[in-house]
Order: structure tokens, then sequence, then C-alpha cells
């Protein structure tokens, strides 16, 4: 893939799964682990890596049950799809590249899965940003009419399996092609045709919409028991924080992210919201890595 120019990829067997990451820049720069969320795969940062590749050692991975990484059947509990135990994959994943305290930024699913990461291990993490989420928790409990209806994915991928998995399997392009053409982007001509493409070929699988599916189960189910065990301790993110979310999004429109995020961080939190949907980082790359390299020194 051109816009990869440079890079490197290659697969890493950690934490009991098996895990593809894209990786390269300068060693001998701070590195950066940046997560991609649903239902893409680290092909979302594409052009952010073009504007940081010389300031940063980049970490690109796709997640557990995501692009090229391993896929596997959700057990009784979704603890193999856990925040938890993906955030442990990120921090096995860093370790084998020899990366031991480094910056952290997720968009989406990532963003929940960095947030977990700094809870667990906050001595890896320098800083953190998330991008276009708000607390899990949060956001559960503060389900209105609104955001039940944007938002719809969220309820709907929780179901039993195969329920969802049935539904989405048939029609599988055309829900991804609604999804990223929706949430406050309107269109898709943002997405450059190669990285539309690999979306599709990643997507488009039996076992990639289970993982999917297994990923929002465990959201709301065994996610929810240890942000809950994390609140009633007193821990908090130790580290500054940056939130980003777009001004078309539905997270900057329902909820107070500054706030809410100022709630669960003892670092200071910083919040800008730009002039985008949901996917910011391909909709406005530039200013994400702008707004990354001024936070990230």
């Amino acid at each position: 893939m051109s816009w990869f120019q440079g890079f490197e990829s290659g697969g890493f067997d950690v934490n009991g799964t098996h895990i593809h990451a894209r990786f390269g820049g300068d060693r001998g720069k701070p590195a950066l682990l940046l997560l991609h969320g649903f239902p893409q795969t680290h092909v979302i940062w594409h052009r952010v890596a073009q504007q940081l590749q010389q300031d940063y050692f980049l970490v690109m991975p796709d997640l557990r049950g995501y692009g090229d990484s391993l896929k596997e059947p959700g057990l009784a509990d979704h603890s193999n799809y856990s925040k938890r135990t993906m955030a442990a994959d990120m921090v096995a994943l860093m370790d084998a590249l020899g990366c031991g305290s480094f910056f952290l930024c997720g968009h989406d699913r990532g963003g929940r899965v960095a947030h977990r990461l700094a809870l667990d291990h906050p001595a890896r993490v320098h800083k953190l940003c998330v991008l276009d989420i708000a607390p899990t928790v949060d956001m559960y409990e503060g389900t209105t009419m609104e955001f039940a209806r944007y938002y719809y994915h969220w309820f709907l991928l929780i179901q039993p399996s195969p329920l969802p998995e049935m539904m989405i399997g048939p029609n599988a392009r055309a829900v991804l092609h609604v999804t990223l053409g929706g949430w406050g982007a309107g269109r898709l001509d943002y997405i450059e045709p190669q990285a539309l493409a690999e979306y599709e070929r990643c997507f488009c699988r039996a076992e990639s919409i289970h993982a999917a599916c297994e990923d929002y189960r465990a959201s709301a189910g065994i996610d929810l028991e240890h942000d809950r065990e994390s609140r009633a301790r007193g821990d908090k993110v130790a580290c500054d924080m940056l939130v980003l979310c777009g001004e078309r999004g539905l997270v900057h429109r329902l909820f107070d992210p500054l706030a809410l995020w100022r709630g669960q961080c003892s670092g200071e939190v910083t919040y800008r919201a730009l002039t985008a949907g949901h996917f910011i980082p391909e909709e406005l790359h530039q200013e994400t890595a702008r707004s990354l390299r001024g936070f990230f020194v």
C-alpha cells in the first residue's frame, strides 16, 4: 500500500493472540501508539502517519478481532474481547517492539482500549489522547432516545450471537458504507479508494463481524464491570489528556466530554471540537496531526 511507504508491517504473537501491526518513523524519537476503532483498521491513520513519521516512532496495530489480527470466537463472558484484554495486547506488542513507555492515542473503540490501558498500565503512558468518545459508563448511563437512534449499533451488536451476525452478514458491505458515511460525515469521499477497499476486505467476513459484535458485547458487560470497579477504587488516568471530538458528531452534541473526562483524570484535560464528524483522522488528517504533534511533547 503506497501510502504507507517507509513503514514495515508484521505479525506478533502476544498475550495469547496474533496482532498485525504497521510501524515505522524515527526510532530515535518518542514512540506513539495509534489505535483505530469500529469498523476500521490501522489504515485510518495512513494520512496522519505521513505527517508524523519524522517526529515519532509510530506503531499502528489492528486491534484483536479487526483487520489482519486474530479473530477468535468470543467466550461466554466476552472477556477475550474486554478492553482490559485488548489493552494487554497492546502493552505486549509495545514490549515486542522494544518500547518501554509511549504516547497513546485512540479513536472510537481504540479510545476505549487506550483509556483502559492508561488505567491498568499508568507507568507506560506519557500522555493520552482520545478521539470522539466519552467514558463508556457515562455514555450508557446517559442514553437518550436521540443517542439510541443514532448509535443504534451499540444496542444491535450486543444482542446474543448469532442474531446480529446473521443480520449484518448478507449486507456487510452496505452496512459498512452506511456506517462510514454516517455519524456526522454525510459522505464517503473523505476516504481514499485504497483505504475503503481495505475496510471492505477486512470487515466483510463472518469472523470479522462476529469479532466486532464481541467487542461491543464486552463493552456492555465485562467492560462496565471493570470501569465501575475502577471508579469505586478511585482509579483515574494519571497523565495529561487531550480529547478531540467532531462538531458534527454525536458525542460533542449530546454529552459534555470535557467534564466527563475531567472526572476520570487526575492530570490536565484539554478539549477541542473540530469541524468534522466522527472519523476525524481521515476527515481532518492535517489538523489531527497538528493537534497530536502539539500535545505529544
